[in-house]
C-alpha cells in the first residue's frame, strides 16, 4: 500500500505556513543584514529549500514587498488596537515606537524597491500616515500632545530617528532611547500650552 497523498487543502495550507515562515525569516535576516541579505540564509531560516523561495517570490523584490506589507499591516493594526487605550498620547508613542523600530530594523528596504513596479493597492505610507493620523488626532481630543503638533512632525522625527539608527549595530535599542527623548519632549509640549 502506498503513501496517501495530502489533500489540496493541506498542500494550499502547507504552502501558507511556509510562504509565512520565509516572510518571517526575511524579516529577521533583513533586520541583521540589510535588503541585500542571503536569499539561502532566508530559506534556511525558515526551514525550506531555495526552490520554495523561489516558487513563492520570483524575485528578491517580492520578497521585500511581502516583508514590508507584513510589517505595515502589523503597524496598521497595532495602531487600531491602541486607538482604545485609555491614555491617547501613551497609545501615540507606543505605536511611534513600533514605527521607529520597524524602520530602524528595515535596513534599505524602501530604497531596495526603488523602481519595482508594486502592487497599485498596496501603499504604505498613505497606511502609516492615516494610522498616525487618528492617533494624533485622538490625543489632540486629549490634550496630551500640542495642537500644533502634525502628523508631517510626528513622521519626520520617527523618519529622522529611523535614519539616524539604522545603520548602528543595534538600532531597535538605540532608536527607542531617542524615541523616548521625543515623546518627553512631545508630551511636555502639550501641558505648555
Amino acid at each position: 500500500m502506498g503513501e496517501k497523498s495530502s489533500s489540496p487543502g493541506q498542500r494550499r495550507a502547507d504552502a501558507r505556513r511556509n510562504r509565512d515562515r520565509l516572510v518571517a525569516a526575511a524579516g529577521d535576516v533583513i533586520a541583521e543584514a540589510g535588503a541585500e541579505a542571503s536569499l539561502e540564509e532566508i530559506a534556511r531560516r525558515a526551514g525550506v529549500g531555495s526552490a520554495t523561495l523561489h516558487r513563492h517570490f520570483a524575485s528578491r523584490a517580492e520578497l521585500l514587498e511581502a516583508v514590508l506589507h507584513d510589517r505595515v499591516q502589523a503597524l496598521c493594526a497595532r495602531a487600531e488596537d491602541l486607538l482604545t487605550v485609555s491614555s491617547a498620547g501613551a497609545a501615540m508613542v507606543t505605536w511611534l515606537r513600533d514605527v521607529v523600530r520597524h524602520a530602524a530594523t528595515a535596513r534599505g528596504l524602501g530604497p531596495a524597491l526603488t523602481g519595482y513596479k508594486s502592487d497599485p493597492e498596496f501603499a504604505p505610507h498613505n497606511m502609516i500616515r492615516e494610522a498616525a493620523q487618528q492617533l494624533l488626532a485622538r490625543a489632540h481630543r486629549e490634550g496630551s500632545v500640542a495642537p500644533s503638533v502634525t502628523v508631517d512632525d510626528v513622521l519626520q522625527l520617527a523618519n529622522g530617528i529611523s535614519l539616524t539608527t539604522e545603520s548602528l549595530p543595534d538600532p531597535a535599542q538605540r532608536a527607542d532611547v531617542l524615541l523616548a527623548l521625543v515623546a518627553h519632549g512631545l508630551l511636555r509640549c502639550a501641558n505648555n500650552n
